[in-house]
């Protein structure tokens, strides 16, 4: 960020309410302040990112609040910076009517001026001219991968801010506002793209203090690197202290191959200059070339001559919680679903033809599956049996409080043969689970269910099937009861699923869709340091389980024992505390369900030097031996791979051997 040399101050009134009504010129460039900022006569804004004519990320100095926004120390603010912004000096902008004097920088009124910081440092605030203490201010600052700055001070017409209008005090989600925007990644880079709208989204979320919002931009973005695009969710995961348990399972079901996985990344959200938290910004589920089911339209259900095709692509939602809105509906076997794509109007050409057609595809579907004993072929004459299964263990690694219920995506369309049938996909709407919940205690006692905060024991197979019913309607339920899915979700553990989590538990793997633990971490430290230091809580309610401790399992896969570690770890209420309990839970879910399914599982033939049981022998199984040494988790089969120089056992000389060969 360049040094101001004199700043010059210009003030240009303009009618629109995102109109740019401060510029205050430099020797080097110019400024330019918005509305909101100019127009407050009492703060102090700081600028983020690299651009000094960026008009749109700026922040105010505010002070900690409780859920409710009340003012918990009026005499303390804080400065919540993006991980964009400058390490060491700032440019604030000083809204008050007279001069002001920080950390030894006096910065006159409605102009900037270039300030040094450090991080967790107290620093007081003068009137210049008085010498009088004004409160005190601290600087945090971000690790996220990103930040969204989105501006409306007049929302509604009346000079009511876009968070008040969109939320504050307001159980009205549909409410929709357009806004100026600002989107900073983490070196500082911005991009000004309007947003066309912006509104509230989610169910039992939006009921929650900290809200969850849909925004579309005017044109099509990139968000911190993910695929350029003009929908997205900002998930507020207010039940969930780690801010993880969304972004965790979304990349490893990209990692396991599960089509059309939400891309995501961790984001800082503004409004109006206020910071409001932590968010996970997510690919919106959508139809269409740009968005996460990118090859299906609205407009395939019909022929080029406008009459409905005989079959056609959808994406459906099963939502027990769905009761209102023309994409809604009833099957005759009691399942709620909702098409999302095609967009359903009341009216439209073969509107009731569109929903009979799913209704009755979703039927032979879950007909199909109700059978414990279908075979894998009647099973692939209607599904996606890769997906299914996966999907499956999706549900059933995290103990998903809502499996089957809500938020299970499945996708209508041709496969690689041309065959039509369902593939489950994306998943969607994890902060339920990985021993996050306490669920219902009168239907886990109707379900037979005694164990689910723990990380041991079934839960799709019991889940929607009350003692008093003779079957279920939940499709995640019969999945679970298949004995070939079963039989077939076994294989897929041990060859999809450890590998990946194997790479999660390891360090410092940035590539791929699943990073390791720790890399996660380091983009959420900062960013949730300044989420609880604002004011949201690390326990939300009721409805979250007990963090403070956990009783851990350890499989051994030589020996094909479980262990049950009699130690109680405690975790303290930080958020490194909720980071570490949702690993710890997950590592000892995986460890119970690999017990269960290892009976089950059949060891693909291995060939010396494919370590990753790629196909190929390349320098990627050089790191596999290495890791072996360095005592990961590996089966019988990987490290007869490993031993390259056939002494009976894995060492760092293997490694070596397979460099050799592979150089030359």
């Amino acid at each position: 960020m360049k040094r101001f040399i004199s700043i010059l101050l210009a003030v240009t009134l303009i009618c629109s309410a995102f109109a740019v009504s401060v510029v205050a010129n430099a020797a080097d460039g110019a400024v330019a302040v918005p509305s909101f900022v100019s127009e407050n006569p009492k703060g102090l804004y700081i600028h983020s990112g690299n651009s000094a004519t960026d008009t749109e990320a700026w922040v105010t100095s505010q002070p900690q609040w409780d859920e409710e926004r009340g003012t918990i120390n009026q005499d303390l603010e804080y400065f919540f910076l993006s991980s964009g912004t400058s390490e060491k000096m700032v440019d604030i902008f000083n809204g008050f009517a007279f001069p002001v004097t920080v950390n030894g920088v006096t910065i006159p009124s409605k102009q900037v001026a270039q300030v040094p910081y450090e991080t967790g440092i107290k620093y007081d605030l003068y009137d210049a001219g008085s010498k009088n203490k004004l409160k005190t201010v601290i600087f945090m600052k971000s690790t996220a991968e990103g930040a969204i700055y989105i501006n409306n001070p007049n929302a509604d017409g009346n000079g009511t801010g876009l968070y008040n209008y969109l939320a504050y005090n307001n159980d009205d989600k549909s409410k929709t506002a357009t806004a100026t925007g600002a989107i900073v990644d983490s070196q500082g880079n911005v991009d000004n793209t309007t947003v066309k709208k912006i509104k509230g989204r989610g169910n039992t979320t939006w009921w929650k203090a900290k809200k969850p919002f849909n925004v579309t931009y005017s044109d099509n973005v990139s968000i911190a690197g993910m695929p350029k695009s003009k929908k997205f969710s900002l998930l507020a995961n207010y039940q969930d202290a780690s801010l993880h348990r969304n972004r965790f399972l979304y990349d490893l079901s990209s990692a396991v191959g599960i089509p059309y996985a939400s891309k995501s990344r961790f984001v800082d959200l503004y409004m109006d200059g206020i910071y409001y938290g932590s968010y996970q910004c997510a690919q919106k589920i959508e139809v269409g070339s740009k968005d996460v089911v990118y090859d299906i339209d609205d407009g395939a259900y019909l022929n080029e001559d406008g009459t409905l095709a005989e079959n056609f692509p959808f994406l459906m939602e099963v939502d027990a919680g769905a009761t209102y809105g023309e994409d809604y509906f009833t099957t005759a076997a009691s399942n709620k679903l909702t098409i999302k794509g095609p967009e359903l109007e009341e009216g439209m050409d073969y509107y009731d033809e569109v929903k009979k057609y799913v209704a009755d595809k979703f039927t032979k579907l879950s007909t199909t599956v109700s059978s414990k004993s279908a075979t894998i072929e009647q099973l692939e004459e209607v599904m996606d049996i890769d997906s299914f299964a996966k999907v499956f263990l999706i549900n059933e690694l995290g103990k998903n409080w809502d499996s089957g219920v809500s938020s299970l995506y499945m996708v209508y369309k041709q496969d690689e043969n041309g065959k039509w049938k369902f593939f489950a996909s994306p998943v969607w709407d994890y902060d339920n689970s990985l021993g996050n919940a306490v669920g219902i205690s009168s239907e886990l006692s109707d379900i037979g269910v005694a164990d689910y905060e723990s990380p041991t024991g079934w839960w799709c197979k019991y889940k929607g099937k009350r003692a008093s019913e003779k079957s279920s309607t939940n499709i995640m339920n019969k999945i679970a009861n298949c004995t070939a899915i079963q039989k077939y979700a076994a294989q897929v553990w041990f060859d999809d699923f450890i590998p990946a989590l194997r790479n999660y538990n390891s360090t410092n793997v940035t590539e791929g869709p699943l990073y390791s633990q720790d890399v996660y971490y380091n983009y959420l430290k900062g960013s949730a340091d300044m989420n609880y230091t604002r004011g949201w809580y690390l326990d939300t309610g009721a409805w979250i389980s007990d963090h403070s401790r956990l009783v851990k399992c350890v499989y051994d896969y030589e020996k094909d024992e479980l262990t049950t570690i009699k130690t109680i770890f405690n975790y303290p209420a930080t958020f490194k505390g909720e980071y570490d309990y949702m690993n710890d839970w997950m590592n000892s879910r995986t460890a119970w369900l690999s017990s269960q399914f290892r009976a089950d599982y059949v060891e693909p033939e291995y060939k010396v030097g494919d370590v990753d049981d790629s196909g190929v022998v390349d320098i990627k199984d050089v790191t596999e031996i290495q890791r072996i040494v360095l005592g990961y988790t590996y089966s019988e089969n990987q490290k007869k791979a490993a031993d390259i120089n056939t002494d009976g056992k894995v060492d760092i000389t293997d490694a070596t051997f397979l460099q050799k060969i592979l150089a030359k």
